[in-house]
């Protein structure tokens, strides 16, 4: 790439990520089945992935990589997930609401229901699960709904916001705040006994806003104005930082700690935001700017792939160019010999986060390993898209 302009360095590192992610499905599901990855390749020294995460395909990570390949142009590829998805609304092991999981299991989908990610302990003589990934988060729920749409957008296909309205409509039934604006975390636990989850996400609540004024009903937009109030609500004015939300009674957060894509995300998803909401730029740089982009939370142990990209997205989007070309520079150098880009720079990075509400200490960890949401995120930093509306940034 040396001695080409900005724009052509990005074209070019856009074109080699979406070659990755076609790759991926490729390898995975080369008959054209439906199909969901696995969220991560081993890193450096591994031959392969924990166990927990050998079979485990992320709905988050998914879901971006299909409006990734939708903006690659690799309409074929991004069905094939798009299909795996109405087959997982439509054919749940236990539950007949609409819901998605966190995860599926990785590989082609040619079974119903459709299987979920667990492994065989050899220890104890039994199958395990994760009880997230069992579970179901109200911003992965959003967040299919969006890839959804961008499917729809891309194909005229109306499978895919009926599967959106359906999505919604379980937001609304399951995860309402009657006594607040704005939408909790979700559900948490094994089958069937899942538990709701009682705090509310910023983020959470960002991706319902982008959904239901995509959606566009009345019902859907009624669900977009809550979330929205929560968002005004989350700002912190004199910080000039977004909370990360609330607690499990309810109560909105300080800005003591804050994590880097509550920043970025309000200024992707809201159609014209606030002007003041832009002052989130600068507090992301401040508290969570490391050398060569941005880490998940402000303890600064490294530098976090997935939110440099979108760090780089959103300075694309407020025509900041130079400071774009930049982090995509970081990225070009977070390549693994597949193509994708590994999650962290460093070998472990912490997010100062619980993965659930039995969890006693922060576990929730970012390692140096190929990760399709890191790869997805860049390859939509290159090519200017933006996920929550299905254009390029402005």
């Amino acid at each position: 790439m040396v001695g080409l302009s900005a724009p052509a360095r990005a074209d070019d590192l856009g074109r080699e990520l979406c070659r990755a992610l076609s790759g991926a499905v490729e390898r995975t599901a080369p008959d054209g089945d439906p199909v969901f990855l696995a969220s991560y390749e081993p890193g450096p020294n591994e031959k392969s992935v924990p166990l927990p995460l050998r079979s485990t395909a992320f709905s988050y990570d998914n879901a971006l990589a299909a409006t990734a390949l939708a903006a690659c142009g690799d309409l074929r590829r991004a069905r094939q997930i798009g299909e795996a998805f109405l087959a997982a609304i439509e054919s749940d092991r236990t539950f007949e609401d609409g819901r998605i999981r966190n995860a599926y299991r990785a590989g082609p989908v040619r079974e119903r229901p459709v299987l979920l990610p667990g492994w065989w302990d050899t220890a104890n003589n039994r199958w395990s699960e994760d009880r997230y990934q069992d579970g179901t988060a109200t911003g992965n729920v959003a967040w299919l709904g969006l890839a959804l749409l961008n499917l729809r957008d891309a194909t005229q296909d109306p499978r895919f916001e009926e599967a959106a309205s359906r999505l919604a409509a379980w937001i609304r039934t399951q995860t309402a705040r009657h006594d607040a604006p704005g939408f909790t975390g979700g559900l948490d636990g094994y089958d069937p006994d899942q538990a709701p989850l009682g705090w509310a996400s910023t983020e959470h609540n960002l991706d319902i806003v982008a959904l239901g004024m995509r959606l566009g009903k009345a019902d859907d937009r009624a669900m977009a104005r809550s979330a929205r109030a929560f968002l005004d609500a989350a700002f912190d004015g004199q910080a000039g930082c977004f909370r990360m939300g609330t607690d499990a009674e309810g109560r909105m957060r300080g800005v003591e700690a804050i994590a880097l894509d509550t920043q970025l995300w309000p200024l992707l998803g809201v159609a014209d935001p606030p002007d003041a909401w832009r002052r989130a730029l600068s507090c992301a740089t401040a508290r969570l700017g490391v050398p060569g982009g941005f880490d998940f939370n402000d303890d600064r142990d490294g530098l976090w792939v997935e939110g440099t990209a979108q760090a780089a997205l959103t300075y694309r989007s407020v025509r900041d160019e130079a400071a774009a070309e930049a982090l995509l520079q970081t990225l070009a150098g977070q390549r693994a010999p597949s193509g994708w880009l590994y999650a962290s720079r460093e070998a472990r990075l912490t997010t100062g986060l619980r993965i659930g509400p039995t969890s006693t200490q922060d576990d929730f960890f970012y390692f140096r390993r190929p990760h399709l949401g890191a790869t997805a995120w860049a390859a939509l930093a290159a090519l200017g898209h933006n996920p929550f509306t299905g254009g390029r940034v402005r």
